[in-house]
């Protein structure tokens, strides 16, 4: 698989973190759970939570400010905006939609995606590299947002524990260096229950039987998780390294899907990579979902740490199971 035809780069991104924090001291005091139990578990520490008077797309539109304030860019400017995100407003109208009007960008074609669950925010960014393929535009800001906080049963010391509210966005614009842009990139797909919101669509409505049996709530293995992250992720990665025609030795960063520290280490070492090459976040977010691997670019895009010419590749699994890989050169 070769890179696309017109190079493209990320100018600018920006995240937006609920200010509410919680800790596992304080998960430990309504859940069965502790703070070693979480900690050695998931790694993680800390997580946010949006206040309930505000949704989803309340976190997209600063994150979103924050990527076009360091593009150098206006809403105006923006000719699609793409939202990723499993925990929308609501099932009609669009977040994306909402999201544009919100932030008055009146141009912009709305796109949203919403079914790869933690993936969402990788597949977003691959169908925004395709649309500055084309005449239809040039700047297309991807914003990357999940509130999960909303779908997690608060009795359930297992979700509970996991998952972090936050939001991140990238603007994408076309470049004019030989050598930059998307170069390669993988994804894959084995159809699974094992993470999964059973109630509130078509094969099961919601009603009081629904309600009862808490059917609404994001339902998760834990072990299918990680058998199916630990094993897909660093082939996805090495998949996409090389169609890029990178060695994954030289590859500079890796941005990962921030799901568990674990799983993010075992993958690190799985392909032989230094730990220092990826950032973290999860610790102190928890799992973020399509936010997740916005929160790790923004880590180091956000203090000018991604320089020109560096490669780097951006890889999340999410339920489904879907995974993909993108992996960059910057411009």
């Amino acid at each position: 698989m070769n890179g696309l035809e017109i190079p493209v780069t990320i100018t600018g991104t920006g995240v937006h973190l609920p200010p509410d924090v919680v800790t596992n001291a304080e998960l430990a005091e309504k859940l069965d759970t502790s703070d070693e139990w979480i900690t050695s578990r998931t790694g993680i520490r800390a997580r946010r939570r949006l206040a309930p008077e505000h949704a989803t797309s309340d976190m997209c539109v600063p994150a979103a400010r924050a990527a076009l304030a360091t593009a150098g860019l206006t809403a105006l400017d923006v000719d699609a905006i793409v939202v990723g995100t499993y925990t929308y407003d609501q099932p009609l109208p669009s977040t994306a939609l909402i999201v544009k009007e919100l932030l008055r960008a009146d141009r912009a074609l709305t796109l949203d995606v919403t079914q790869a669950a933690c993936a969402n925010g990788v597949q977003a960014l691959f169908l925004a590299a395709h649309l500055l393929q084309t005449s239809a535009a040039s700047t297309v800001l991807v914003v990357a947002a999940d509130c999960a906080s909303r779908v997690t049963d608060p009795e359930d010391r297992t979700t509970r524990v996991f998952f972090g509210d936050a939001a991140g966005a990238a603007v994408l614009t076309r470049a004019t260096t030989a050598g930059a842009g998307l170069l390669g990139w993988d994804f894959g797909s084995e159809l699974s229950h094992d993470v999964e919101i059973p109630a509130g669509g078509s094969r099961l409505p919601p009603g009081e039987r629904t309600f009862a049996e808490r059917s609404h709530y994001l339902k998760m293995d834990g072990r299918a998780v990680w058998n199916t992250a630990t094993r897909c992720l660093p082939d996805s990665i090495l998949r996409a390294a090389d169609h890029a025609g990178v060695p994954i030795d030289e590859v500079t960063h890796f941005f990962l899907h921030q799901a568990n520290l674990n799983i993010i280490t075992a993958a690190l070492d799985k392909l032989g990579i230094p730990r220092d090459r990826a950032p973290i976040t999860v610790d102190r977010l928890g799992n973020t979902g399509s936010a997740g691997v916005f929160t790790a670019l923004h880590e180091l895009f956000g203090r000018g740490g991604v320089r020109p010419g560096d490669t780097y590749v951006m890889s999340s699994i999410g339920a489904g199971f879907q995974w993909g890989t993108l992996c960059f050169r910057h411009a």
